[in-house]
């Protein structure tokens, strides 16, 4: 499925330029507009191949783009909202514990904040890893059924998550992310040509990452090209 994933962009005799698009939106991320484009690209993609559909879609109806791509941004930092918390909380207090420590020439107040950094860093860790395996389906859900709410509908996405297929799609996208990720640092070796390829590269990988997801979801739920929109009971929603 990986190879189906990576082969899966030029497929499109346009190919080409939908990656210098998406590649040139990645550049510009930093001014947040762009990042919600290239982010509603990939709610299409996994849309898309959900309902088996092959064929890659195009960079237009930029206002639709737009919106897909912030609502897919709101699901991604809702569910990344609390290991950043409490990452900020660990750090906050170990700093604190570190410095009272210092000044009252604490041993227990050093030794009190090097471990509630370790565990609550582990903390921290193990729920970002969780996020970033819910955050997809989530995104997923949302695109199936074209509401925000569906995103956050455990009872639904529960059986998902714990499905040997999504599992395997998930780490599959991470493989090609993680690729992409040392393409990106060996072309850095390159200064400002190797950060701008890397874009490209990236965007590619998140693409294909997508289109695993798409697939995954759209075996899990049974669905069909015929079959868009169904509706995601929203009473389980959180």
């Amino acid at each position: 499925m990986i190879q189906q994933s990576l082969q899966y962009l030029r497929t499109d005799d346009g190919w080409v330029t939908t990656v210098l698009i998406g590649g040139f939106l990645s550049l510009l991320s930093v001014l947040l507009v762009p990042t919600f484009l290239v982010m509603g690209y990939l709610v299409r993609v996994a849309r898309g191949t959900m309902h088996g559909d092959e064929q890659p879609p195009v960079f237009d109806e930029w206002g639709d783009l737009f919106v897909d791509g912030l609502k897919a941004f709101v699901v991604a930092f809702v569910y990344g909202l609390v290991p950043g918390i409490i990452a900020a909380v660990v750090v906050g207090g170990s700093v604190l514990s570190f410095v009272a420590g210092g000044s009252a020439e604490s041993t227990s107040l050093l030794g009190l904040g090097m471990v509630g950094l370790f565990v609550g860093g582990l903390a921290a860790f193990a729920l970002s890893l969780l996020a970033a395996y819910v955050a997809p389906a989530a995104i997923a859900a949302f695109a199936e059924t074209d509401r925000l709410g569906a995103a956050f509908s455990l009872g639904e996405l529960r059986p998902v998550l714990t499905s040997g297929a999504y599992a395997t799609a998930w780490l599959s996208g991470v493989a090609v992310l993680i690729g992409a990720g040392v393409i990106a640092g060996l072309l850095n070796a390159v200064p400002v040509i190797g950060t701008i390829a890397g874009a490209f590269v990236g965007f590619y990988a998140g693409v294909s990452a997508y289109y695993l997801i798409g697939h995954a979801w759209g075996e899990l739920r049974h669905l069909d090209v015929g079959e868009r929109g169904d509706p995601i009971d929203e009473s389980a929603a959180v």
